[in-house]
């Protein structure tokens, strides 16, 4: 299956914004592009059918990354205006460019949304196996739940870990305690 027009269209705006972040000089001017990258990842991914990572993508890189960006730059002084963009570095440009070719041809022999021979489809068995057995193994009556919190544990684990993080990061940042020390 190809592409369609909106595909493209998102396709072209990611990697716009992305070249963009890396050629702004200006820090804020990359923030602001830079939540413009991720606000067009979350759709991207919601077009590809993956909703929890666009709301994931949505809330913490569109949402809380730029936030944070901003708190920072606003606590801290900016600099002159001297250029508004960096000068390119050609042996970078040349991996960066090498890298994204290698992706966009491995990213061309992925099969279609939905396609039937796609490689999920070649094991119905593990699948089933999920439908069939989740509230057995798990006691969870969701399935989507069961997988990501049971199957996939410390998969799930470590992505709380990575939002607990985060909200500690915050908290420093905003210099909030919630503890204080009497």
């Amino acid at each position: 299956m190809t592409p369609g027009a909106l595909e493209l269209a998102l396709f072209g705006f990611v990697l716009g914004t992305a070249l963009a972040t890396a050629a702004f000089k200006d820090v804020l001017a990359a923030i602001i592009v830079f939540a413009a990258y991720s606000l067009g990842m979350a759709i991207y991914y919601a077009v590809l059918l993956a909703p929890d990572v666009a709301m994931t993508e949505a809330a913490i890189g569109a949402g809380v990354t730029t936030l944070l960006l901003l708190l920072t730059i606003a606590k801290t002084v900016r600099p002159g205006r001297e250029k508004l963009l960096e000068e390119v570095h050609l042996p970078g440009l040349l991996i960066v460019g090498t890298f994204t070719g290698a992706i966009l041809v491995t990213v061309t022999s992925f099969p279609a949304i939905g396609a039937t021979d796609a490689p999920i489809w070649s094991n119905p068995e593990v699948s089933q196996y999920y439908l069939e057995e989740a509230y057995h193994d798990t006691g969870v009556e969701n399935v989507v739940t069961a997988v990501l919190a049971g199957y996939r544990g410390f998969d799930t684990f470590g992505e709380a870990v990575v939002v607990f993080a985060a909200g500690v990061a915050s908290l420093v940042v905003l210099h909030s305690e919630v503890f204080t020390r009497e």
